[in-house]
């Protein structure tokens, strides 16, 4: 339950096995390589080079690779469903895993396919275009003379094109003024095909009408003989085209057997690149190459163990630079783990911070079962959350969360009564006194229960945050920013929660007096020392702003209410759904069982994903805005290693 402690070394490696040493480390995945401008001792020697160039012919044949396996992808069998959205990598084991890897044969499928892709974006390039002539043909099929043909007048001029339907009459009127004729050869799209003559001294005055009528000219430049022996042969290339086209699909469909060697190989090579550009952006000298970077001292035997089995190399360890950010690797017992999704999704701890983790998983796992207190639910997810587990591939730390937290629903619903809505009605009466003796309170009948329990909680934790930074600059021997921070509030707080306690007769009134008058002690140690830089005048401005915005504790304590808010919408939904489904009920001929059922489950369903949704944001959200505030920072540098990682497979034993 704490940030791991991290080793800086330095592996010096002759040339020729950096490349080995390297996919050794990258194999075991427990140091993490700084590059020339991050490590320290190429600001010690600025003379230092790096140790290579950029490898450009991998960077080129995974971009190859991608552009294959996009393009089959697109022809392969799918499986589709719930399954290949869980595991969306194929299973490979290592033997098969390792032979695609040393097939070069399989890297002549990449040109087949580049060469099927090629041709098939010409054959629809050439079929667009096909498609294209076709429908610009169309409206001429009944024009019998030559295409040819149409140009060769000597006194006169003609002209094709399509005319709007409702521009032809005035168009017609016009050009008889101007000695010319037009003829109607066929419709498209509300527009007239039209073969217009006119005498070439009138040329001019008949286009500047035609471009008033947005007149469309169409060109048969380059084309022989009638339109309709025109669309006949284009009709011919069209299905001659169509046909090379399924051809090439075919052979896609064929191609894409070989999917899964082409995305060992991506991944394969992946992994490659990323050893190369490690070992390319390391400093070197003319023979050695020097491998700078953090392990966590757990596993520096590892490591030393790793680097021993290459005799041209050793391992080192140094110290880290006084401004040096060291890397963060957070560790916690199996049942704190997959909380610490919350703590990564907020931001990594500094190295010299405290890990959040373990401190938010009992509040994180009791708020959300108290937004939800329903015990149906916590059994329907943690159903979920079993079933993920098992088929889901990859990391699986959200899925252990939410069953945690479903479990803790499950008591959190016993406890108020909670079995799919308050269970009055709809429970199994043989259980119904094993219920209410689980039962604590109804919080429909006591709600000042439920408010006074969700406020509670949120004044622990509230105080747990400022004890936990408490100790925390403690153990850092900062005892001045512990008493004057978190120490005078904690007492200041708590006295002032003792004195409001004594006056709503809580507890007797000479001990709220006693507290009442405490509270004055550390109201002064904030005003005077909670700012400690500049003068007196800066110390006292800024410890009276303090002071008072210690009033906004109140405020996060408040907060809080959105726990019983939550878990009263729920079991309000849930008790609403209940209704319904007994008034459906009563609809005859057996639909109303049908009915009911519909009502039930969708209901339900509704309820708990749009609920276990609400309860998650916002317990995250009092983590992150109540509780963290109190003593955590974040803002460190997550602990990356070099190591295997797998785009497209998943390696199984």
């Amino acid at each position: 339950m704490a940030i791991a402690q991290m080793a800086k070394v330095i592996i010096v490696s002759h040339r020729t096995q950096a490349s080995e040493l390297l996919e050794a480390l990258q194999r075991e995945g427990i140091c993490q390589i700084l590059n020339a401008e991050e490590a320290m001792v190429s600001r010690d020697s600025p003379e230092l080079a790096t140790a290579g160039q950029r490898p450009k012919d991998i960077e080129e044949l995974l971009n190859r690779l991608a552009k294959s396996i996009a393009l089959l992808k697109g022809y392969a069998e799918s499986t589709k469903g719930l399954a290949s959205i869980l595991s969306p990598r194929t299973v490979v084991d290592e033997q098969s895993y390792n032979k695609v890897v040393s097939d070069r044969e399989i890297l002549k499928i990449i040109d087949q396919c580049e060469q099927t892709e090629a041709a098939i974006e010409k054959l629809k390039a050439e079929r667009e275009n096909l498609d294209g002539t076709l429908e610009e043909l169309g409206p001429w099929a009944a024009f019998q003379t030559p295409v040819e043909e149409i140009g060769r007048l000597q006194q006169t001029t003609c002209l094709t094109g399509l005319l709007p339907g409702q521009q032809f009459e005035q168009v017609e009127e016009k050009l008889s003024e101007l000695s010319g004729a037009i003829q109607q050869i066929g419709v498209a799209n509300n527009k007239y095909a039209c073969l217009i003559v006119c005498l070439n001294f009138n040329i001019n005055e008949v286009q500047k009408l035609l471009r008033s009528a947005e007149f469309e000219p169409v060109s048969f430049e380059s084309m022989t003989g009638t339109v309709a022996e025109l669309i006949s042969e284009h009709t011919g290339k069209l299905n001659e085209t169509t046909r090379q086209l399924e051809g090439r699909y075919e052979k896609a469909v064929l191609l894409s057997k070989h999917l899964l060697k082409l995305q060992i190989l991506h991944d394969h090579y992946e992994n490659l690149l990323n050893r190369e550009q490690a070992k390319g952006a390391a400093p070197a000298t003319e023979h050695t190459v020097l491998l700078e970077g953090w392990v966590k001292k757990n596993d520096f035997p590892r490591l030393e163990k790793i680097v021993s089995r290459f005799g041209a190399s050793s391992l080192t360890k140094i110290e880290p630079a006084e401004d040096e950010e060291v890397p963060v690797e957070i560790e916690n017992k199996n049942y704190v783990r997959p909380f610490e999704v919350i703590t990564r999704l907020y931001g990594m701890p500094k190295h010299f911070d405290v890990d959040p983790t373990v401190f938010l998983a009992p509040f994180f796992a009791l708020f959300f079962a108290l937004c939800l207190t329903d015990a149906g639910y916590g059994l329907v997810i943690i159903a979920l959350m079993v079933f993920f587990i098992k088929k889901m591939q990859g990391d699986k730390k959200l899925m252990w969360m939410l069953g945690i937290c479903s479990a803790v629903t499950v008591i959190a619903g016993a406890l108020t009564g909670g079995w799919f809505g308050p269970a009055e009605e709809h429970f199994i009466p043989a259980l119904e006194p094993v219920r209410e003796k689980m039962m604590l309170f109804d919080p429909f009948e006591k709600p000042m229960i439920f408010f006074g329990l969700a406020l509670a909680l949120g004044y622990v934790q509230i105080m747990a945050g400022l004890v936990i930074a408490f100790v925390h600059n403690l153990r850092r021997k900062q005892y001045i920013a512990g008493l004057c921070d978190q120490f005078t509030l904690l007492v200041m707080l708590n006295s002032i929660a003792i004195f409001a306690a004594s006056k709503v007769e809580v507890l007797p009134i000479e001990i709220g007096k006693f507290f009442g008058i405490l509270a004055i002690i550390p109201a002064a140690v904030i005003l005077l020392f909670s700012h400690r830089q500049g003068g007196w005048g800066s110390r006292i401005g800024m410890g009276a702003y303090n002071l008072f915005s210690t009033i906004f504790y109140v405020g996060d304590v408040l907060s809080y209410i959105r726990l019983m808010a939550l878990g009263m919408v729920t079991a309000g939904l849930a008790m609403a759904i209940n209704v319904m489904a007994g008034l459906v009920l009563d609809i005859p001929y057996g639909i109303g069982v049908v009915a009911m059922i519909l009502v039930l489950v969708g209901g339900h369903g509704f309820n708990i994903a749009i609920n276990a949704l609400g309860a998650f944001v916002h317990t995250l959200r009092l983590q992150y805005a109540e509780f963290f505030p109190k003593f955590f920072i974040g803002g460190g540098r997550a602990f990356e290693p070099l190591s295997k990682k797998y785009k497209h497979i998943y390696i199984g034993k």
